[in-house]
């Protein structure tokens, strides 16, 4: 125990708490482990399972693309390749119930096994005796087993509404600025004494632990940053030990970078050439793009950041009354004769980007998208950030919280340009260049 204390640093006290929930006979049935994003919930049932080489199973709800691939995942862990082999096609759960049964007799549990579900709040989304029964496995399959589910939702928001067996609840609290001090400081730079890098991790904490609290986003921006850091130390300008003179060189480039946080696709280096084009742009005299847009033809946007783009498009100048033709499937031919209108003779595109709701661009978005997605708070963030980066404009006023509207601020070529890197022909759905 002490040597798993010593490798999981500021998870001390969850860990001997897992570890004295395990007892000699029977373990309890299913656990129910909750905290925010990065906050140790998996990094501490891998460092466990692997320092007391427990038997487990870890499932990703999000890699599980059905219930046959979780049974089959399940059977393959616990007993190998010829138990999993003998689920059918398309398995219930009383099939797996039953093969477990036999394997478990042939193979009884010496010590309690473990299935661990990541990302389990999709569970909610699963069949309806999926998670009642999850819950509950110990004493459907008879066996030492437990189910862990690790979620970043509270217990309360995951209940189903039918009621279920009520698992041990397990809380990972958000790390404290000490706490995040101690773990960032682990990944210091070789080349660097641990003083100096540590502090470092005070000075990127001092400016960001108000607007951001979570781990790896802290963890990637300290690695952006930490040349910018180094550049009056390898010049030889300053020693390691002038800390002041350090903090006054990275103060306003940590200032610039906050406005990327959990923007992945902007460095600190390419928002710095931005802010240098967006002043070109504006001394430019003939037709002028809007402002910032020369600079982000060289950022490299997220995979859904595109799409949210792409439908944001779409959504400015197609008419709204064309969606249902566009993105529904068996819509029968479209034929812009039948759509136009005296009003509407001109092109859209000649006009110039026409305002959307939010909720017709999320409509488009979740049409035009090539997998499912769940609407989670990203997505949101998402479009906070095109916003941001003035790729979209939100012409609504702020205290409109329940109906902001959009609109588009990027050209065709742009668009055009971002279409091609997801494979997507936007002129296919463009309503001013039907056939």
């Amino acid at each position: 125990k002490s040597h798993i204390s010593f490798v999981m640093v500021c998870y001390e006290e969850q860990a001997n708490l897992i570890l004295f929930l395990q007892p000699q006979q029977y373990s309890y049935p299913s656990i129910f482990i909750y905290g925010h994003r990065a906050s140790g919930k998996s990094h501490v049932m891998q460092v466990l399972f692997k320092e007391l080489e427990l038997p487990h199973a870890t499932v990703s709800c999000v890699e599980c693309v059905s219930v046959a691939s979780l049974f089959e995942h399940v059977l393959l862990s616990f007993f190998g390749y010829e138990a999993a082999s003998l689920l059918p096609r398309s398995p219930s759960l009383s099939d797996f119930v039953r093969i477990y049964r036999q394997q478990c007799s042939r193979s009884p549990a010496k010590q309690t096994r473990y299935i661990v579900m990541e990302k389990s709040e999709l569970l909610r989304d699963a069949d309806a005796n999926l998670l009642p029964a999850l819950l509950r496995l110990q004493e459907l399959v008879e066996d030492n087993i437990t189910v862990i589910l690790l979620s970043e939702i509270s217990w309360d928001k995951f209940r189903p509404n039918t009621g279920c067996f009520e698992p041990l609840l397990l809380h990972f609290p958000d790390y404290s600025k000490v706490e995040l001090q101690q773990i960032l400081s682990l990944d210091r730079n070789p080349s660097y004494s641990a003083e100096f890098y540590s502090s470092y991790i005070n000075i990127l904490l001092g400016v960001f632990y108000s607007v951001c609290r979570d781990l790896r986003e802290l963890r990637h921006l300290a690695a952006l940053n930490f040349s910018k850091f180094c550049e009056p130390l390898a010049e030889g300008k300053v020693k390691e030990t002038d800390t002041h003179k350090l903090w006054r060189n990275i103060e306003p480039h940590l200032k610039k970078a906050m406005q990327t946080v959990y923007l992945r696709e902007v460095s600190s280096h390419q928002w710095e050439q931005m802010q240098q084009m967006e002043k070109e742009a504006d001394n430019c005299l003939f037709f002028p793009l809007p402002k910032g847009l020369s600079a982000h033809t060289h950022v490299e946007l997220p995979y859904y950041s595109k799409f949210l783009l792409i439908a944001a498009y779409l959504a400015s100048y197609n008419p709204a009354r064309t969606d249902k033709r566009f993105f529904l499937k068996h819509h029968g031919k479209i034929r812009k004769t039948h759509f136009q209108k005296k009003n509407e003779k001109a092109s859209n595109h000649l006009l110039g980007p026409k305002p959307f709701p939010l909720d017709r661009l999320l409509a488009i978005f979740y049409s035009v998208v090539d997998s499912r997605v769940a609407p989670t708070a990203s997505i949101f963030s998402q479009i906070s950030s095109l916003v941001t980066l003035q790729l979209l404009t939100q012409v609504s006023h702020d205290d409109q919280l329940d109906a902001p509207k959009y609109k588009c601020a990027v050209p065709l070529d742009f668009i055009c340009a971002i279409s091609r890197t997801v494979n997507f022909d936007i002129v296919k759905y463009l309503y001013d260049f039907l056939q």
